[in-house]
């Protein structure tokens, strides 16, 4: 028998029909909060983001069209190997390796920000030349903390060592010693306060190379709009201008890859994980709006 009426499928924005061979988009969930140093619950964020996106329109006003029929294919969950930070990395490194080599642009969903890196790694790997764009409320450079060099806090000083560079933005917080060490590759939230969204937008263009890379923790976004992150950060930026400078940020370049990550979902709180999926579908809009022969209407 076959229910007349049923929800939307789980997948990500609740798609009825998946195709992966005619998907541009894969977005692969990743339950892993292993080295998180404060509140624990990243784990749980691909699933709140997921759960959040079935229940969004699929038109946008702001596209003037169904994002989603670019073409989004969403993979069972990824298993962690819990045996090794450096393990789970690896293990996403091989699955994004398999997109890329289909010709697909990977899309994690974390899960903490380690996540970030074996998507990375795939990349490197495959001799690209490109530069990782890091929207982060802490600049993540520490070479290594409790024991591992793949550790969340040590997500930029990773991709600065795979990468030609990396450049990030909307740092509030940072150990002295990584101030002195990358005084050019990081915009401070304090100076970007002074600057307008068209200002941000240049200083990234200009510090990134064509070929980027976009890593997002949601800690960027302000704590009263974005509560749900292990380590929230005061004075961050807001879900519409961070949206504006994604946007911006990709025009005339090629994004090779894209993630999200640092959920941390607060029981009962909805609002900060449908803002992370209606964030989510802005961006994959701007990635194909940017590019010169894409249609997503």
């Amino acid at each position: 028998m076959k229910i007349l009426n049923t929800t939307p499928p789980y997948n990500l924005f609740g798609l009825e029909e998946q195709n992966y061979k005619t998907s541009k988009v894969v977005a692969i969930p990743i339950p892993y909060d292993s080295t998180v140093t404060y509140k624990s619950g990243a784990r749980d964020g691909p699933r709140a983001i997921i759960e959040a996106s079935r229940n969004m329109e699929l038109y946008s006003e702001e596209f003037n069209g169904d994002i989603s029929k670019a073409g989004i294919y969403t993979t069972e969950e990824l298993a962690p190997d819990f045996s090794s930070p450096e393990k789970t990395v690896e293990r996403i490194e091989k699955e994004v390796g398999l997109v890329l080599d289909d010709g697909k642009l990977p899309l994690l969903i974390g899960g903490e920000h380690t996540v970030a890196l074996g998507s990375i790694k795939a990349l490197a790997s495959r001799n690209k030349k490109f530069t990782v764009i890091h929207f982060d409320a802490h600049s993540d450079s520490r070479d290594e903390l409790f024991g591992t060099k793949y550790c969340h806090a040590c997500v930029a000083a990773r991709a600065r060592e795979l990468a030609d560079s990396c450049y990030s933005v909307g740092v509030r917080s940072i150990d002295e010693q990584s101030a002195k060490k990358y005084p050019d590759s990081i915009l401070y939230m304090k100076d970007m306060q002074n600057m307008s969204t068209q200002d941000i937008i240049n200083a990234i263009r200009v510090n990134t190379l064509k070929d980027i890379y976009i890593t997002v923790d949601l800690d960027v976004l302000d704590p009263s709009e974005m509560p749900s992150v292990g380590t929230p950060e005061p004075n961050g930026l807001t879900y519409s201008k961070l949206k504006d400078i994604l946007r911006g940020s990709m025009m005339a370049k090629d994004v090779l890859g894209i993630d999200f990550t640092e959920l941390s979902p607060i029981p009962g709180l909805i609002a900060p994980n449908y803002l992370a999926a209606k964030l989510i579908y802005s961006a994959i809009g701007s990635i194909w709006s940017s590019q010169p022969k894409s249609s997503i209407v």
